[in-house]
């Protein structure tokens, strides 16, 4: 698209159906998209995008264009229909142009090392620098032992135990928080995002709501994308809950997350070593001294797996109908 001189430059900080909120110069504009936004681009902004618009002072400023992304997070957009009917696969934005990932993780039973592995492969491959935060300490009787193996999963990622209820380790996150940084926080419902969001803003912004005590899974809090600006400067991009995210195409991410896997691998005698029969194979000798674990490496392969087929199943982008681009503005 040829830029034109008019067009100022906003971050998008809040997205409802099909109003955009621009964040510029110190203030909101309400934003929506040119009309025919769709025939040059196959989705829309999401919130952290920097978006080239047209101010109107008098009514809705038109969006033109999203500038170029410096880090995103995505999943496998399935269109509404469950997996085992999808047989090609877009993928779709969440968030973009942040520099961490707040990757929110509680210590009581709805702890997961798998899912929190998959979000640093996601943050990874997005370009962004994967932060664990181990909440709710106060509920756990010895939190040092998941904050080590977490620091083993990769040695690019941060680690930080805290208890936002009772001020423990918080002090810990301020170094993140230096004005204009962006900070995106991903995790499932009721893991304390909302009191954790409370707490690096210094008041009550966020709803919060208890677990429920039967399978130690939240409710719902945060409903749609949104950025909060903090005292400091910094902002975080806020996301809904969720139980599970998809892996897209994330070969990058995996293995730049399992970088010790990836490097053993180099050893293996035959450069095609499948890791099953074949003499000489490093990942096998790896796992008999103890230097590699089973679970670690079925983890990896599992992530691999679901990668290479989300891979597989992507469908070339095309440009949409009129009639699918009024329906994915109506999806925001």
């Amino acid at each position: 698209m040829k830029k034109l001189d008019n067009l100022s430059i906003g971050r998008i900080y809040s997205i409802q159906k099909n109003s955009y909120e621009i964040g510029y110069e110190g203030k909101f504009i309400e934003g929506c998209l040119k009309g025919n936004y769709f025939l040059d681009h196959d989705e829309p902004p999401v919130v952290g995008d920097l978006v080239y618009f047209q101010n109107n002072e008098y009514g809705s400023s038109m969006i033109y264009d999203i500038c170029e992304r410096k880090s995103f997070l995505k999943r496998p957009d399935q269109s509404g229909h469950a997996i085992g009917y999808v047989k090609t696969m877009q993928e779709q934005a969440m968030v973009a142009n942040f520099d961490y990932v707040f990757i929110v993780a509680s210590l009581n039973d709805n702890y997961n090392y798998n899912r929190i592995a998959r979000y640093v492969s996601i943050t990874l491959q997005g370009h962004g620098i994967p932060v664990v935060i181990l909440t709710k300490a106060d509920l756990c009787s010895n939190p040092e032992k998941y904050k080590k193996e977490i620091e083993a999963l990769s040695d690019k990622v941060k680690v930080h135990v805290i208890s936002a209820l009772y001020n423990k380790g918080m002090e810990e996150l301020g170094k993140y928080l230096a004005h204009g940084t962006v900070i995106a926080i991903l995790g499932s419902s009721g893991v304390g995002k909302s009191t954790l969001v409370n707490a690096l803003a210094g008041e009550e912004i966020m709803k919060t709501s208890n677990i429920r005590e039967d399978d130690s899974k939240g409710r719902h809090t945060t409903t749609h994308r949104q950025i909060i600006e903090l005292r400091s400067g910094a902002l975080l991009i806020d996301t809904p809950g969720m139980r599970e995210m998809g892996m897209c195409d994330d070969k990058d991410g995996i293995e730049e997350a399992f970088a010790d896997i990836t490097e053993i691998e180099c050893r293996c005698r035959f450069s095609d070593c499948h890791h099953e029969t074949e003499p000489g194979c490093a990942i096998k000798k790896a796992i008999e001294t103890g230097e590699l674990t089973q679970e670690r490496y079925e983890l990896y392969l599992g992530l691999q797996r679901e990668s290479s087929k989300s891979a597989s199943m992507k469908s070339p982008k095309k440009k949409m109908s009129p009639r699918n681009a009024m329906l994915m503005k109506g999806r925001k």
